[in-house]
């Protein structure tokens, strides 16, 4: 059965076949709102003059939706927006160069303010090892995160430390603990602590910077890059996830609460059986709102809800523990009695209004939108959130409590810069059935001319993850680009997914070539049906986790012309044990799981032609992966050359994603051109940035 999306704007999109207008677009992201409901400010990015890298700017959007947008900084470094003050100045977060400041230490994230009543930012804090999870209280107590040297009393001290090695030219880090990187950065030697200060009269209009107290000292992991806090609106205790360590290398999260004057801690919430995270103190201050996640097992995917628990300490209280969706984005009424959260569900991401007392669940959106940074207005009247879909990139939107009325779209920079576009296309949506009886869909981007009469060649585009849903605007992974240049997208949800409950979960829990390969299969079955797709043309690409599933189709079938892996898992046994947190994934996996979902066990039957795609600077799948699976592809050659269909495009200064305005048009231009070769016939085209 196919639904036709009624939302789906087909108007033409060239940005979509021009990648140097594709990567010029404005992208919005980050929403703040201040305490008194009047100032609404997002991010925008756009790359900067040489195209090398994105840069953020801050602008500001009326909530009222009556006046355009508007810009509120400017610098080549850009900013990010951290919260407001109670007074409704704005911080923000830049390396832009301090007046009068000293430029031999180069640029480190400081902590800027700009008056809500107009003038010159100043910088109001500027530790060594710069600032982020910048939280302020109603009470005007801010605490910032901020990196010092293990031995650093103080930020004078710290800032010794780090000349001293900078002088000697000593970069090495000695490691006591596990996990050593994330993502794309090694951890240590410096690690996060809290540093605490109040916004005085003296401080807040003056010149003077704010006096930062150590609030934590060295706490070594506990402070890592997974963690965030809030603080108590009278700012006096501050609320903290908190990773503890484990044996084998292993470790969890618990909550805490730190006394603000005294420093002292308090476990809050710790349970070996479950986590927490994104900590929400409520409103009138006494409770916390958080995540709760039981922890996984090899033959259990774990799980998911909201919990509530005393300021105080107390028992947490399984808010939604019944309701089969994985919640996130908390945030409170003022009343502090309900919660409004977003949460995936059937390939979109609506808001659901929670009550803090009896769980009672109300879906407050009802369109194909996906809604992140969530911010209720102080009168309780209005949700401000950015709204995107598979066919609308994020844009501020306005949602009334009441559900009086729709989801009202608030003039925003994108519209201020003129940059409006539609997409090159048309949306719609797929379903079909599992041998298994299992419900599965797909949302399927189709140029609109595809028809009976013209069909578009296929091309089944599988989400990372592997706990995902296609639900959302990419910028990295746009399907529209393919769209514009002729393909019919398939974008579908496999076992895994979320959204659809643990159940559909538990299909494919450590049996990644199982239920998540065959889902593929099937769904891609039902689009080739389709007489505007032309099922003799069909290609297959992923990243991450679809990485690994493209590997797994090409050792499983022969049924694509091309295969393109982007930062893909190979050889589960390795990649397991080098990625940035091992540990999780050991509670997924057994060895010999791992082993019967290996990749690499089936190189022998890859006939497809592929296009592996790797950054040096990737430690959630490092590079080992993409190396080890091109020496399998090509130590496979028969030809008397060496010659092969296969190609490596390789990136040593990108990581799991590739961030560079640049970078990312030659990514979709070798994409392109890899297809247009093995799945049009063409001849060969190397894209004239590889030289």
């Amino acid at each position: 059965m196919v639904v036709t999306d009624a939302n789906a704007d087909e108007q033409p999109g060239d940005p979509f076949a021009d990648l140097d207008a594709y990567i010029g677009l404005p992208r919005v992201a980050g929403l703040w709102l201040s305490p008194d409901g009047r100032r609404l400010v997002v991010g925008v990015a756009r790359p900067d003059r040489k195209k090398t890298r994105y840069t953020t700017a801050l602008w500001e959007v009326d909530p009222d939706g009556a006046r355009p947008a508007r810009r509120l900084t400017r610098s080549s470094q850009g900013e990010s927006a951290a919260a407001f003050t109670p007074s409704g100045d704005l911080l923000f977060v830049s390396a832009r160069p301090e007046p009068d400041g000293d430029t031999d230490e180069g640029p480190r994230a400081a902590l800027w303010l700009q008056p809500a009543i107009g003038g010159d930012a100043r910088v109001v804090a500027c530790p060594p090892g710069g600032v982020r999870g910048v939280v302020v209280s109603g009470a005007g107590t801010v605490v910032v995160g901020s990196a010092m040297m293990p031995s650093s009393a103080d930020a004078a001290d710290d800032k010794k430390i780090r000349a001293t090695r900078k002088e000697a030219g000593v970069s090495a880090i000695l490691h006591e603990e596990y996990p050593v990187r994330y993502w794309d950065h090694d951890l240590g030697p410096e690690r996060t602590r809290l540093l605490v200060a109040d916004f005085a009269e003296d401080a807040t209009l003056g010149d003077a910077q704010l006096d930062l107290r150590d609030l934590t000292g060295h706490v070594g992991r506990a402070l890592d890059d997974e963690c965030s806090w809030d603080i108590a609106p009278d700012g006096r205790t501050v609320v903290a996830v908190w990773a503890v360590a484990e044996p084998a290398g292993s470790q969890r999260y618990t909550l805490v609460t730190i006394d603000v004057a005294t420093g002292e801690r308090r476990t809050l919430a710790d349970d070996v059986d479950h986590e927490y995270e994104s900590p929400r103190c409520s409103p009138d201050g006494t409770n916390v709102a958080v995540v709760v996640r039981r922890r996984s097992a090899p033959h259990d995917p774990g799980d998911c809800w909201m919990g509530i628990v005393p300021l105080t300490g107390g028992p947490v209280q399984a808010l939604t523990e019944t309701w089969d969706r994985w919640p996130q984005s908390a945030r409170w009424t003022p009343d502090s009695m309900a919660l409004v959260v977003a949460a995936d569900d059937h390939g979109r991401s609506p808001l659901w209004h929670v009550d803090a007392a009896t769980g009672h669940l109300t879906r407050l959106t009802h369109d194909d939108g996906a809604y992140t940074d969530i911010q209720v207005s102080p009168d309780g009247h209005w949700i401000y959130a950015l709204r995107s879909s598979i066919n609308s990139p994020p844009a501020p939107v306005r949602i009334p409590v009441d559900r009086a009325s729709a989801v009202e779209l608030l003039p925003g920079p994108t519209e201020a810069l003129g940059a409006s576009f539609g997409v090159p296309g048309r949306l719609e949506e797929v379903t079909t059935t599992a041998a298994d009886g299992t419900s599965l869909r797909a949302w399927l981007a189709l140029p609109e001319l595809a028809s009976a009469n013209s069909p578009a060649p296929l091309l089944l585009w599988i989400h990372g993850g592997p706990l995902r849903s296609w639900n959302t605007w990419s910028w990295r992974w746009n399907p529209w680009i393919a769209v514009a240049h002729g393909y019919a997208v398939l974008l579908p949800d496999p076992a895994l997914s979320t959204g659809y409950g643990i159940d559909f979960i538990r299909r494919g829990w450590g049996a990644w070539g199982d239920a998540p390969y065959t889902d593929l299969m099937t769904i891609t079955d039902a689009a080739q049906a389709r007489a505007d797709i032309d099922a003799g043309r069909s290609a297959a690409m992923g990243g991450s986790f679809g990485g690994y599933l493209t590997n797994w189709i090409a050792g499983h079938t022969d049924r694509f012309a091309a295969i393109v892996t982007h930062a893909s898992l190979w050889a589960l046994d390795e990649a397991l044990a080098t990625t940035d947190t091992s540990y999780y994934w050991a509670r997924e996996m057994t060895h010999e799981m791992a082993d019967a979902n290996s990749p690499h066990r089936f190189a022998d039957a890859i006939t497809t032609p592929m296009l592996v795609i790797h950054g040096d600077k990737d430690y959630r799948v490092p590079i080992g992966e993409a190396l080890r699976l091109w020496w399998d592809l090509l130590s496979r050659s028969k030809t008397e050359n060496g010659s092969s269909p296969h190609k490596f495009l390789f990136f040593p200064d990108e990581n799991h994603w590739i961030l560079k305005p640049n970078h990312a048009k030659l990514w979709y231009s070798t994409v392109l051109a890899f297809l247009a070769h093995h799945v049009h016939g063409e001849d060969w085209q190397r894209p004239s940035l590889l030289g």
